[in-house]
């Protein structure tokens, strides 16, 4: 009888047994598919957000459709429409309406940047542009001498940059600039296209530090179409992630990855002296102060030689302008005086409107940035001299006396680059 019950068990192990691998087989199938399909939707989405942000060749038709209607012309006119060895290769854009590539001309590389008008509604965890019109080129009119263009550009930089006594030389500069084929004279195309530039922000600062060496150098443009020097190196610090990968690794786990991709600490050191140089040229310039309103380390790059550029510059704005926005604000709460990402005034309760005085000012907001950057693998003894510095330089506020701040704002600035110069003078990297 034993006999007989032992196939009867064995069958039941074996029937029980099969039934749950199909079982397993069955569960691992379903999950197998339902990653396929998550994965699947996602890279949709991702692909459809590329598709969205990268339109070059909606900019490049548009703007060689303008110039071969005699509208517009510059000095990269001919190569990006007749002769083709201007060329737009990887697409950079994070905003729909402006369009960003890396760029190669004959020996040069370079970054293009497009404006484009008429964009839908858009979503990527941050907010849109304003919706823009695309640009019709129509200023200066026909008939517009070069003396009455001239006029026209010098108001409009009076009305960015507010009274400079040197404010001519800069229209010179500029007409020089817009002379894109160098005959000696402006011709309205090379007119409509330097007006179309003018009216961006990053392009306008651009013209003002590259004498510096703080922006990359403007290279060419077309309408409002413009090619400036490639950043070999961005971001600031940190790791640029495939755009697949942005949206999966948490901001945190990104914030402490970002201080493991840097350079050795004295090319960070004369990088961090670069910034320290352009916060001083904004600060009371040739043409007035620029208050920086986002300093974000994507907005940042370096060359080889581990010079900083500044190569997006439209978080930079005049402080007039900051000025002038702060003034026609209401406002019942500090939180609604805010201008881009990190310029700040503050609430004056009584008349419910902004106060005028950015809160802090470029210098203290610098070494916010710079303070993790610069702490690690500080050479051993600075590390304790440089933290006092660097927490004295970001409690620099901005409602203090103007001749007072003045003072401790080049005293804190200058004590904190002979510091780093001091760590790197005798080194390659200096």
């Amino acid at each position: 009888m034993a006999k007989g019950l032992f196939p009867r068990a064995w069958v039941k192990k074996s029937f029980y047994f099969q039934a749950r691998i199909s079982f397993v087989r069955v569960k691992y199938l379903f999950l197998a598919w339902l990653a396929v399909l998550v994965g699947s939707w996602v890279l949709y989405g991702q692909y459809s957000t590329y598709t969205e942000l990268c339109r070059g060749h909606e900019c490049k038709t548009a703007i060689c459709d303008k110039y071969k209607r005699g509208m517009i012309d510059g000095s990269a006119c001919s190569s990006l429409c007749d002769k083709q060895t201007l060329s737009m290769g990887r697409c950079l854009s994070t905003l729909p309406n402006n369009q960003v590539y890396t760029g190669s001309w004959g020996d040069l590389d370079g970054t293009i940047h497009c404006r484009l008008g008429d964009v839908g509604p858009y979503e990527l965890g941050e907010e849109p542009e304003p919706r823009r019109e695309a640009p019709v080129f129509d200023t200066p009119t026909r008939g517009t001498s070069v003396e009455k263009f001239r006029e026209m550009v010098f108001n409009h930089l009076k009305s960015k940059l507010g009274e400079q006594a040197n404010l001519a030389s800069l229209v010179s500069q500029i007409l020089f600039v817009a002379d894109g084929n160098k005959d000696g004279r402006v011709s309205l195309p090379e007119a409509r296209s330097t007006w179309a530039l003018l009216q961006m922000d990053e392009v306008l600062l651009g013209l003002l530090l590259q004498d510096h060496g703080h922006t990359p150098r403007l290279l060419g443009f077309c309408g409002d179409l413009y090619m400036t020097e490639a950043v070999p190196y961005g971001p600031l610090y940190g790791l640029s992630l495939p755009w697949p990968l942005v949206a999966w690794v948490p901001g945190g786990v990104q914030r402490s990855m970002d201080q493991w991709f840097t350079p050795s600490w004295p090319r960070k050191a004369k990088i961090a002296m670069g910034l320290l140089e352009l916060v001083e040229d904004l600060f009371h310039g040739p043409y007035g102060s620029f208050l920086i309103c986002d300093l974000a380390a994507a907005h940042f790059g370096y060359t080889e030689r581990h010079e900083l550029r500044l190569s997006d510059a439209r978080g930079v704005v005049a402080e007039d302008e900051f000025r002038r926005v702060m003034r026609s604000r209401r406002c019942q709460a500090d939180g609604d005086c805010v201008y881009g990402a990190d310029c700040r005034a503050s609430c004056d309760a009584t008349l419910r409107r902004c106060r005028e005085e950015a809160e802090r000012p470029n210098l203290a907001k610098a070494c916010g940035t710079l303070k993790d950057y610069l702490l690690r693998g500080a050479p051993a003894g600075l590390g304790e001299e440089l933290e006092r510095q660097l927490y004295a330089c970001m409690a620099l506020g901005g409602r203090a006396a103007a001749g007072q701040m003045n003072m401790e704002h080049s005293l804190i600035l200058n004590n904190l680059k002979a510091l780093l110069w001091r760590q790197i003078s005798h080194t390659k990297d200096s």
